[in-house]
């Protein structure tokens, strides 16, 4: 028996929320877009009726019944702390065998460095800054001792682009001097290990991290990997990463404003292209995670998930926090507003996922959140409107 859903209209009678303020959306349309259902109106965010004052590290900041806070103050920190999350330690398979390093200044190269947290690296990002090793991440390989992938000839670590190598590993270097190079690098050395080239790539505007980060939790547990785009130009080696690719599935995110229909012409000649985009990145990040073609995409519409919640002013944020979609609850990445409230597009959608039950809640299945960020990113206030349309409730009786 499938797991329960609440009906739409009873759930929203539901909700712990009262105040909607309206949040501009780019206008754009798509040239397929991913699911009719998703709401195409420009997002409005939701926030608390009672925001609740705690201390940073204090709950319900921390945590509450639905969701666990990794409250990084920057995304230096975001990723240490999601590395030692999900790999705690303790057991089999609960260290990871090599990490990957990327520049805390560049956002674009951790968001394609997260496909190498798929298998069958499962390497976690961590940030480097300016050349230095900052003290989170000092901490976090201390903690994570890295012996050596075998898949990688030993490395126990992989340098993106500019990021510093810690002295005293192991350290592979993927160049790029630019976005578009780097990512065509981390393709290439991603399909050697994996033995061959993936069947989809996934294109993004290399210039719209908002419209962007929500590839890094799909490509971190798939293995798709991450190209960018101009927007009215495909760079050349973005052409070639697809060429090696054969001609492979290209999924586009982000409407025209983002990607023009003259660069959607340029991938076309590459391979099939998949547009998925709503009216702003909310709603785009909403169609994703709903999105599924054959063996491509979330299909997140039904009840019994994981989601990771992050602010768009926090793009490095996204590859840092790659690694909880790809693991435990796995599950999408989802976006809060610029102020960190919840938009409408995804209050909508955790209602319609939310889980029901009709006679006993221990039977049923259940949501979680992890909110990424501290307070600053992501308010309590927020955190609180997502806990409560995480939360199980009671499925209505049917009129006899």
């Amino acid at each position: 028996m499938p797991p329960a859903r609440l009906p739409f209209a009873a759930l929203a009678a539901l909700v712990l929320v009262t105040g909607l303020a309206a949040c501009g959306g780019d206008g754009s349309q798509s040239a397929t877009t991913a699911d009719t259902t998703t709401p195409t109106a420009a997002s409005t965010s939701t926030t608390a009726a009672e925001p609740v004052a705690v201390a940073p590290d204090g709950y319900p900041a921390a945590a509450t019944k639905n969701t666990t806070r990794v409250a990084g103050g920057d995304s230096v920190e975001t990723a240490a702390n999601v590395a030692r999350i999900v790999f705690p330690g303790g057991g089999a398979g609960q260290l990871p065998d090599a990490v990957v390093l990327a520049d805390s200044g560049d956002w674009r190269g951790a968001l394609a460095g997260a496909v190498l947290m798929a298998p069958p690296l499962r390497a976690p990002l961590l940030y480097t800054d300016s050349g230095e090793i900052p003290s989170a991440t000092s901490a976090a390989l201390e903690a994570l001792r890295p012996p050596g992938s075998p898949r990688a000839n030993n490395a126990q670590a992989i340098r993106l682009g500019t990021a510093a190598g810690p002295s005293g590993l192991r350290v592979t270097s993927l160049p790029g001097a630019d976005p578009y190079t780097l990512a065509r690098s981390i393709d290439e050395y991603r399909s050697r290990v994996a033995g061959r080239p993936s069947a989809s790539v996934m294109v993004v505007p290399a210039d719209r991290p908002d419209y962007a980060m929500p590839a890094a939790a799909y490509a971190a547990k798939s293995g798709v990997p991450i190209l960018f785009t101009a927007r009215d130009t495909l760079p050349e080696p973005t052409r070639a990463a697809i060429r090696a690719h054969g001609r492979p599935r290209i999924y586009l995110l982000g409407g025209t404003s983002a990607v023009s229909p003259a660069a959607v012409r340029q991938l076309a000649q590459l391979g099939t292209v998949t547009r998925i985009a709503e009216a702003d990145p909310a709603s785009t990040a909403v169609a994703f995670a709903r999105f599924k073609d054959g063996g491509f995409g979330w299909g997140v519409v039904d009840p019994g998930h994981g989601f990771v919640f992050a602010a768009p002013a926090r793009p490095g944020d996204a590859g840092a926090a790659a690694p909880l979609s790809a693991s435990g609850t796995y599950g999408p990445l989802l976006l809060t507003s610029t102020g960190g409230a919840l938009p409408r597009a995804v209050a909508d959608y955790l209602l319609d996922v939310r889980p029901g039950y009709s006679s006993d809640p221990v039977r049923g299945v259940y949501n979680h959140g992890w909110i990424v960020g501290d307070p600053a990113a992501v308010d309590v206030a927020t955190q609180a409107t997502i806990d409560g349309l995480l939360e199980i409730a009671p499925v209505p009786a049917k009129s006899p």
